[in-house]
């Protein structure tokens, strides 16, 4: 880690044919660059801060393979900076002190430093803390990179100093682009491999690529060397192409924001009774690994939290499919899930228990724990007969109707409504229940 090595690289990097054709490939300015249009476009944020030169931190953010570190370096050689890429993976504490200390002995001879920061999120609270008085005194340009959210995981006195840009997935078309440039790049790309490439075979690999870059170059490496491999006239054809990507590219995490993303889809489908996106949310989860036993427990949440008593048995029908699930095992124990969540999104819905008991928590966090009033409770003893336990009880069962004129809440919550059923499914038999038991108290006061 040299403050006073070239920006293009030092005496150890490996010759050009050794290298991955993604990190040959990567763009060296601006005008290379693909993508990122609402941000690198004529008078757009990022472009105009890298063309005047303006020396604010920044946190690039967005998913993997779409152009961060290579914007970073961009960045660098715009602004003829020192460049040092640091990996929150394999450094700590003595490792940014030791590049702080170089940075602010450069700074002494004139010389700017830009710290890259890969996986910014991966430092902990007191090692991004470290950077903090550097960054002030504006002795290093920090540019971090994250695919997580940096509201949650970057320190906030950090973020407050830093521009945020959020990076999106590449489209297929900027996929395609950048594919055709490598097949034909005859310095650092494919173009003397003597390998041709048919047009569909490239939005194939753009269209399994999910918007990575990286993965795109990757797959186009090892499909012209199949072809190469293969055929006296090589060419990569859609089926040659299909064999290299063998699996689409699926972005996910499973403790991070994508994560969240996806069971966010999964229940908001399910309460909007939509049964295909629900499926399709489901299968993406599923496909990329996320563990049966989470999904299950979200399922079972949805059965109470948005179906609820407007259909009592999805309750019953999601806790059969966890327990499918762990008696079948993979790949047949998804379709207990599937199944599962194709009757959620089908069935009537209603969240009146669910809006129901938050009322009651909220009550209970409101008002004073009043005691339990002496009707309602039992009187195993003389002298807890004497003190009027139980006084005033009436046995529903020996009532008219089965109900007793009896208010069973405390005084100062009496009368209080929580369950308000609505009309859908079973819960329309349970709103004519409970006007019928209302009609029963009413009529005994009247009587009284």
């Amino acid at each position: 880690m040299n403050l006073f090595a070239p920006v293009s690289g030092s005496e150890s990097t490996p010759p050009a044919g050794t290298r991955p054709l993604a990190e040959r490939m990567r763009p060296r300015t601006l005008d290379e660059f693909r993508g990122q249009q609402h941000l690198l476009g004529l008078g757009k944020p990022l472009r105009v801060q890298i063309e005047r030169d303006d020396a604010a931190s920044m946190i690039f953010w967005g998913p993997p393979g779409v152009g961060k570190t290579t914007l970073a370096k961009i960045v660098a050689e715009t602004t003829h900076a020192s460049f040092i890429e640091f990996s929150a993976v394999l450094s700590g504490i003595k490792e940014i002190k030791q590049v702080m200390a170089d940075a602010e002995k450069a700074s002494t001879y004139g010389s700017r430093t830009i710290l890259f920061v890969d996986e910014i999120h991966r430092f902990n609270r007191a090692q991004q803390d470290a950077f903090l008085p550097y960054v002030e005194r504006g002795t290093i340009r920090l540019i971090g990179a994250t695919t997580e959210n940096p509201s949650f995981e970057v320190n906030a006195a950090l973020l407050s100093r830093c521009r945020v840009y959020t990076l999106q997935a590449l489209t297929e078309d900027d996929l395609v682009s950048l594919l055709e440039r490598a097949a034909a790049d005859r310095e650092r790309g494919l173009g003397n491999m003597g390998v041709t490439f048919d047009a569909d075979a490239l939005a194939l690999i753009a269209d399994y690529s999910s918007g990575d870059a990286r993965n795109a170059l990757n797959a186009l490496e090892v499909a012209a060397k199949l072809a190469q491999s293969r055929e006296e006239n090589p060419r990569v054809s859609r089926e040659l192409a299909q064999e290299a990507l063998q699996q689409r590219v699926l972005l996910y995490d499973k403790q991070g924001e994508e994560h969240y993303n996806l069971i966010s889809a999964l229940h908001k489908s399910v309460r909007n009774s939509d049964p295909d996106a629900a499926l399709y949310w489901l299968g993406r989860m599923l496909q990329a690994g996320e563990d049966r036993m989470y999904v299950a427990r979200r399922v079972v949440r949805m059965a109470v939290e948005d179906v609820g008593l407007a259909s009592p048995e999805a309750l019953n029908l999601t806790l059969s499919a966890r327990d499918a699930f762990e008696f079948l095992g993979m790949p047949e124990g998804d379709l207990a899930l599937a199944q599962a969540v194709v009757y959620l999104a089908l069935a009537p819905k209603s969240n009146a228990v669910y809006t129901a008991y938050g009322a009651v928590l909220g009550d209970i966090e409101a008002t004073r724990a009043e005691p339990v009033p002496l009707h309602l409770r039992n009187a195993p003893t003389r002298l807890m007969k004497e003190m009027d336990y139980g006084k005033g009880y009436q046995y529903a069962h020996d009532e008219e109707g089965k109900v007793a004129d009896m208010e069973c809440l405390p005084p100062s919550l009496a009368g209080r409504r929580y369950y308000q059923p609505t009309e859908e499914g079973r819960e329309k038999l349970l709103r004519q229940r409970m006007e019928e038991i209302r009609r029963i108290r009413a009529a005994k006061r009247g009587k009284r």
